[in-house]
């Protein structure tokens, strides 16, 4: 069973996975996130091919620890896809996963259309790189 992970966007939510092993996490694609049932149908989609024994959701915080107008999108996003999906969700501090993703991914010689196209699935990898990181 795998680890997936959501970071959520207007336009786009970024999906990594993790291994079966539950230790590495990769960057899967994106998805748009309209509309709603198209995005909800390539989700099931992935968590049964994937055998999703979990899905992350990255949840975003201010640099002092509170939530903004961001984080309650998101826990709305989950209220919603809670009452759609029977996989568990857990939520997980995002704080600079995109910046970080942005930085790898400029590190990595990848264009300005590239990144664009990599961010979101990228910072997806590195929230769940984190999350299976402190789970050890």
């Amino acid at each position: 069973m795998r680890i997936l992970a959501l970071d959520h966007g207007t336009k786009r939510i970024g999906v990594a996975v993790s291994d079966e092993t539950k230790t590495i996490a990769q960057p899967l694609e994106y998805i748009p996130s309209e509309p709603f049932a198209g995005f909800l149908d390539r989700l099931k989609q992935l968590i049964r091919e994937k055998e999703v024994s979990l899905i992350l959701i990255g949840l975003p915080r201010n640099m002092d620890g509170s939530y903004g107008p961001a984080a309650e999108k998101v826990q709305t996003f989950v209220g919603v896809l809670g009452s759609a999906i029977t996989v568990p969700i857990k939520m997980w501090d995002e704080r600079l996963t995109t910046a970080q993703a942005n930085r790898v991914l400029i590190q990595g010689g990848a264009r300005r259309a590239k990144r664009k196209e990599k961010v979101d699935q990228t910072a997806a990898a590195i929230l769940l790189q984190s999350y299976l990181d402190g789970k050890t």
